[in-house]
């Protein structure tokens, strides 16, 4: 049986040597079994809130702790924003944009309706200042001088919007603008909203101070940020409120514990006050009642497989991103790792190539599945190599 200690990395090689003993053939004409949230098998229930759809889920594994309508389409509000940072943050990372980069005021910026940053026509702000405006203030405003900046128009940023949506594979997803601001088709949910926020923190951990920072004064105004969870919670640390009338009240959190990140998600809460309430609540049930554990590095094979006909007997299988897993606490050494993956593996095979997949099950129930790839390049053998393996193949 396997045993983990809590957040710590447990060996590549020894995990790997176990998961190889449990390896199977892979049965393409069987369906993969679906995942389970892992809060269904939780001696200790989760919160009940008095909201439209909430979700939980470990940054670190990317599992779903526990949801309610996760799929549910909802009007995002400012949420949007969350959408809106990635893309100007990519930007950023590719050139496009520099922080000190001036942008040009429009009239049509200043008068975008809803909260605002106060920034004024024909003036000229910088990127680092409209993203503040965006991020901390929820200034609109800034949001469209952002959108501009980058993609000429609102419109033409929105399909930029979706673009990017699309490549996240957020299915219930979709933007007619920048900010937030109602629209028919102007929908997400609290599913895809969660892929966006970990993926947003991922992808641009060196951006994500803006969503900590309480407060921000731009033309003489000071405003706070609206997420309460900043002033209630050190460990708290963004990462966006939304609100309309018809949305509710919103809230996507983050905490990042003894290195163990969890994003909280709270839709159409009946107050601020609500969904501060309610997320923190979700967040502390997630910290609390359950442990995260790797169970392989990044590029560290999950198993080293036979190869026939092949110049190398071996070849490993995994992945280029690490591997962690999310159980109730006290659970970790229940964790059976079982490799499928095509047998018999035959040469040449070429790195990256996709042969199987590892799944991770707790009490017979799966909680993650990951794609087991080739490791290395493994060229032919000669003609009388190939030769030896056949006849091992038929006579083994």
């Amino acid at each position: 049986m396997l045993s983990f200690r809590r957040f710590l990395p447990v060996s590549g090689l020894l995990v790997a040597a176990i998961a190889v003993l449990f390896a199977l053939p892979l049965q393409a004409q069987n369906a993969s079994p679906s995942l389970v949230e892992v809060g269904e098998l939780s001696s200790v229930p989760p919160p009940q809130l008095e909201a439209k759809a909430w979700l939980t889920m470990d940054a670190n594994s990317g599992q779903i702790i526990t949801s309610h309508n996760p799929n549910e389409k909802i009007e995002p509000a400012s949420l949007t924003k969350l959408m809106s940072a990635y893309l100007i943050f990519n930007a950023l990372e590719e050139g496009q944009l520099d922080l000190d980069q001036t942008v040009h005021v429009s009239e049509t910026a200043w008068k975008t309706e809803g909260s605002r940053m106060f920034i004024n026509p024909g003036s000229e702000v910088t990127v680092d200042d409209l993203l503040q405006g965006m991020i901390v203030q929820s200034g609109n405003d800034a949001t469209v001088a952002l959108a501009e900046a980058l993609a000429g128009s609102e419109s033409s940023f929105a399909a930029l919007m979706n673009q990017e949506a699309e490549r996240q594979g957020l299915t219930n997803t979709y933007f007619e603008n920048s900010s937030g601001l109602p629209g028919e088709d102007h929908l997400t949910s609290a599913y895809d909203l969660a892929i966006l926020a970990r993926n947003l923190i991922q992808d641009f951990p060196q951006h994500i101070h803006y969503y900590s920072q309480k407060e921000y004064t731009y033309n003489d105004i000071k405003q706070n940020n609206r997420n309460r969870l900043l002033w209630t919670d050190s460990t708290v640390d963004g990462l966006k409120t939304g609100h309309t009338k018809s949305a509710g009240y919103c809230l996507v959190s983050t905490a990042l514990r003894d290195d163990r990140r969890v994003i909280s998600i709270v839709i159409g809460a009946d107050s601020d006050a609500a969904r501060a309430e309610y997320s923190l609540k979700l967040l502390n049930w997630s910290f609390q009642n359950f442990d995260t554990i790797k169970l392989f590095d990044k590029d560290a094979p999950a198993v080293q497989a036979r190869v026939w006909e092949g110049e190398a007997d071996v070849v490993g299988l995994g992945s280029d991103q690490a591997l962690w897993v999310t159980v109730p606490r006290g659970k970790g050494d229940d964790i059976d790792p079982v490799a499928q993956y095509t047998q018999p593996l035959i040469a040449p095979l070429t790195k990256d190539d996709l042969v199987g997949e590892l799944q991770v099950s707790l009490d017979g129930n799966v909680l993650v599945k990951q794609d087991l790839r080739v490791m290395d390049n493994i060229p032919e053998a000669g003609f009388f190599g190939r030769l030896i393996d056949k006849a091992r193949r038929i006579f083994d």
